[in-house]
Formats: C-alpha cells, sequence, structure tokens
C-alpha cells in the first residue's frame, strides 16, 4: 500500500489516506498485498515549479483502451497524490522481493514528492501491467536511475516468497527515449513466464513499468508501455 497525503486531509487535521496496491504476481502465481512505503504527514508546496502533481501525472498514464482485450484494471492499484505535494521522504530499506512487485522503483530509496499509478490483470490473474510516474526534486531522478542500476550488485537474486524458488536478475538496456532508460527481467525455472521492469528519466520524473508475462519474459510489451508514457511526459512537458 501507499501512504499519500491530499490536500482535503491536511485542510481538516485529519490522518493519512491509506490507499491499498495490490503487488504484481509472479506469473502463474496469485498476487499479494505490497509492503507499505509511509510518508511525512505534511504537505508541501510544489518545490520546483517544474514538476506535475499527482493529478496531471495521472493522465499521462495509458488508459484502459491501450491494454489487450482481457485486461481489466485493479481498482485497488489506482493511487496519486492529487493536488498537492508530499514531502520526498525516503521510502527506507526494502526487500529484493519488491522487484516483483508494484512500485519497485522505491528501490532506488529516494522518495518522490508526486506520483500516479495502476495497474491492469488478465482475467486468470496471471498476468499483469503496472505503469507509474514519479516526480523528484532536484537532481533526485538522476538519482533513481544512478541507485537502480546498483540494484542489480545488492539483488542479483531472491528468493519468490510465492513459490520459494530463486528468481535471477539482470539488467539491461531500455528504450531510446527520454534521457535515460533501463530493464530489469526476472526470471524463474518455477515460474510458466517472467517479468520485465522497465524505467525511463524524462527530465525530473521516472515512468516505471512492469509486465508479468504467462510466457516469455514480456520485454516487448513492457518496453512498449514505457515508451508510450515516457512520450507522453515530453509531450506535456513541452507544452507547459
Amino acid at each position: 500500500m501507499r501512504l499519500i497525503v491530499t490536500a482535503a486531509t491536511a485542510a481538516a487535521g485529519l490522518s493519512l489516506l491509506v490507499t491499498a496496491c495490490s503487488s504484481a504476481s509472479s506469473a502463474g502465481s496469485a498476487p499479494s498485498v505490497r509492503s507499505a512505503t509511509a510518508v511525512a504527514s505534511s504537505v508541501s508546496s510544489s518545490p520546483d515549479t517544474r514538476l506535475f502533481t499527482g493529478t496531471q501525472l495521472k493522465a499521462m498514464l495509458e488508459p484502459a483502451t491501450y491494454f489487450p482485450s482481457g485486461f481489466k484494471r485493479d481498482a485497488n492499484g489506482a493511487v496519486n497524490t492529487g493536488s498537492a505535494f508530499q514531502p520526498a521522504s525516503p521510502p527506507g530499506k526494502l526487500p529484493c522481493t519488491r522487484l516483483d512487485g508494484t512500485s519497485w522503483v522505491d528501490l532506488s530509496g529516494i522518495g518522490s514528492v508526486s506520483f500516479a499509478q495502476n495497474d491492469f490483470l488478465d482475467s486468470a490473474a496471471v498476468e499483469e501491467y503496472a505503469q507509474e510516474i514519479d516526480e523528484f526534486p532536484g537532481t533526485g531522478a538522476q538519482d533513481v536511475m544512478a541507485n537502480l542500476r546498483r540494484v542489480v550488485k545488492t539483488c542479483p537474486s531472491f528468493k519468490d516468497p510465492q513459490t520459494g524458488a530463486k528468481v535471477a536478475v539482470k539488467l539491461g538496456h531500455g528504450p531510446s527515449v527520454g534521457d535515460d532508460s533501463l530493464s530489469f527481467t526476472l526470471t524463474s525455472p518455477s515460474w510458466q513466464g517472467g517479468t520485465t521492469l522497465v524505467a525511463i528519466r524524462v527530465g525530473t520524473a521516472v515512468v516505471s513499468v512492469l509486465y508479468s508475462a504467462s510466457s516469455g519474459t514480456g520485454a516487448t510489451p513492457a518496453k512498449a508501455l514505457a515508451d508510450r508514457i515516457a512520450s507522453q511526459v515530453i509531450s506535456r512537458s513541452l507544452a507547459a
């Protein structure tokens, strides 16, 4: 789940709004609840006028019509920070298993000031698309990409909590779009397919995508989705 702050709750002095998101499942396994990422309870104004709010980022995610027939949005997995900005609080130390879940970008250890995300599951719940955009102040987005590249050294593999099998992690190249990109491929002999993760930096924003496939690694669909979202961010940035 993510804990987010909205302008309404801040004005009313209420507690943080807790929104649960589903974890991306290994191909052929059931979804599990994702770990919580805590953020501070105060709402801040934009730390940089170039940064997009969660509401604006939500409009840049691909709509349901983009995804193959049979995929439906997971209502519990759709969340954004709204029109307010949250403190860029570090997510804290996370297990390597987060690579096989939504908001895997948190493994960078860098907190975002705004974000929007959702995910789509097929009817059998064995394939999943997850899409997210995070905004970072200063050089945060560059730091995210640098830190993600180091993840393969700290997490060359991990134990799948659902199957108990060893999952291999391989770092690769992302699409040729934006300012920087990378990909991760997750494979295990106990999985029916594999998972591909893609991150693309566009200025101060980082687009992150997960695709869990029932066969193959899902590299082509994952990169195609990340490319389209990054192109949206570029277009909106130029128009701003």
